[in-house]
């Protein structure tokens, strides 16, 4: 049996939510349009976005400092006839800044809190209420809490009476049964009186289906389902509101204009999309498997040095309960230590030094000069016969009889080139092997702390000059130009698009090169920013 229709209404929380992806810049005209578009549509409930009073007032966003601002942003919208609510995260509003209710566009505000706020937010919000508001409680990351802290609750707000108390999926971490169970405890709990929401997110492409299977618990009391227009919100995103709002149509005789709906999305939410995506990706994934905070998971991936499965490793070694309280400095030492407990690699560092004892060797990068210059890059090996060593790279038209790898996503690009050959592989022990063991597994950590940047040919310098190596050629450094569509052989190399990252990168390894000339003979073959700087 499912829930009966009557008791079931939809929130949208595109203004409030969606303005994580754009820091809730939309624009007053795209703000007023998905306004009375969704009005148009019977959502029943319309969120308008945050109350903060750490920002500025200003109508072309939906975040503001006071209910006055809202006014304003609000001005020249049809009268609703949804229900209007602003969301407030407990703490950072306050309850001077916020009118009485008759005097407001608004009829409601949500309070968001953490579990070690729950009890002041609680009171917060019969604050909000002595003031004419229907109040909304908010419990993020609702996977925190135990059965005892919800039973506790639920008898302290039960005496409040507020309008309703919200399960918040935050990070999108529950399957189905965690979902109805943390239903089901609230409608245990919970005065008949007040309503349930849920509010779920889409790190395991669940939102929706989340959602929906609340309808089928057969739990006769209000019901409050969040969504947002294509799903735009937070992290993955959220729920699809009109995927919520055909299924009550459908399932239960709604009458929600889904063409209203969708003239939003394309007029509204669309160009938007365009330019700043949200939804399912691999961070979000991670995150979401290892019940952490995404932050976590960014602070890994973006240090462009360990492969996913190292990633998953380090995130295994979070506290419980630090899982979803960011801190940088604590990721960052987990971080330091996992890398510090590389391999033994003394004796292939030694292996690699007879290997290159008293030979030139000619370093060969993925930069366009290689194309441009090949002859003369041909010319050298003709003469010269150094030990050839591609760069996080191996080449196309020049032989190479090793490759040095310090990124795994370098060593997953060159692996089908790997596969079959006589190159032997430099790699850091960052990067995890497929197959075959690398012939000189070097210790990533021994490496990166004496280098300024985290750079590959940076990083291989240090080594060369570790082992005592001399004399050195390099081709296809070319440095990085304004123009980074320039930089590479390739694309499928592309660093970043910011160019004041890479001008700084182009210093740093100036710098470098300059340092290591007192110990090294350094011939560039093709042109470099490196040198001319």
């Amino acid at each position: 049996m499912g829930a009966m229709g009557s008791n079931i209404r939809l929130l949208d929380c595109t203004l409030r939510d969606g303005g994580y992806v754009n820091d809730w810049n939309f624009g007053n005209s795209t703000i007023t349009g998905i306004f009375d578009r969704l009005n148009e549509a019977h959502v029943d409930i319309i969120e308008i976005g945050f109350l903060d009073d750490r920002n500025p007032e200003d109508i072309n966003r939906s975040i503001q400092p006071n209910t006055q601002a809202i006014a304003k942003t609000f001005s020249n919208t049809i009268k609703p006839t949804s229900m209007v609510v602003a969301m407030i995260d407990y703490g950072t509003c306050d309850i001077k800044n916020v009118q009485p209710c008759k005097d407001t566009i608004l009829d409601g505000i949500r309070v968001i809190f953490k579990k070690e706020n729950m009890y002041k937010a609680a009171d917060f919000g019969k604050q909000l209420m002595d003031l004419g508001y229907k109040v909304f409680l908010q419990l993020v990351s609702i996977t925190d809490y135990e059965e005892q802290d919800i039973r506790d609750f639920c008898e302290y707000v039960n005496k409040i009476g507020p309008h309703a108390i919200s399960i918040v999926d935050t990070y999108g971490l529950m399957h189905k049964p965690q979902a109805t169970n943390y239903f089901i405890l609230l409608n245990k709990y919970l005065n008949k009186d007040i309503a349930i929401g849920y509010h779920s997110h889409n790190n395991f492409q669940l939102a929706y289906t989340n959602t929906v299977e609340i309808l089928d618990l057969g739990i006769d009391r209000d019901i409050v389902l969040d969504g947002s227009l294509y799903g735009m919100g937070k992290s993955a995103g959220n729920a699809p509101l009109e995927l919520i709002a055909m299924n009550l149509n459908q399932r239960f005789g709604k009458k929600y204009d889904i063409d209203q709906i969708l003239t939003a999305i394309d007029v509204n939410i669309m160009p938007i999309y365009a330019k700043h995506y949200w939804g399912y990706n691999l961070l979000f994934y991670i995150a979401a498997m290892n019940d952490c905070h995404p932050t976590y998971v960014k602070y890994l991936l973006d240090r462009h040095t360990l492969s996913v499965k190292d990633v998953n490793t380090i995130l295994q070694k979070i506290e419980l309960e630090r899982k979803l309280r960011y801190k940088e400095e604590y990721i960052e030492s987990l971080y330091e230590r996992y890398i510090l407990n590389g391999i033994n690699d003394v004796e292939y560092v030694e292996a690699l030094s007879q290997t290159l004892k008293d030979r030139k060797v000619l370093l060969i990068g993925p930069g366009n000069s290689i194309v441009a210059r090949e002859k003369e890059i041909k010319d050298y090996i003709s003469s010269e016969n150094p030990l050839a060593i591609g760069v996080n790279f191996v080449p196309d038209n020049i032989p190479v009889g090793f490759v040095f790898l310090s990124r795994p996503s370098r060593y997953d690009q060159a692996l089908p080139k790997l596969k079959d050959s006589d190159v032997k592989v430099i790699a850091t022990t960052n990067i995890t092997s497929v197959g075959k063991p690398f012939e000189y597994p070097v210790r990533y950590d021994a490496l990166i702390e004496n280098t300024e940047w985290d750079n590959a040919l940076a990083i291989l310098l240090t080594l060369l000059e570790k082992i005592g190596l001399k004399d050195v050629a390099l081709a296809g450094f070319d440095g990085f130009k304004k123009n980074v569509d320039d930089n590479y052989i390739s694309t499928d190399f592309d660093l970043s698009k910011r160019y004041d990252y890479l001008s700084e990168l182009n210093r740093c390894m100036t710098k470098k090169i300059k340092a290591c000339r007192k110990t090294m003979n350094i011939k560039f073959l093709t042109e470099s920013l490196y040198e001319a700087n």
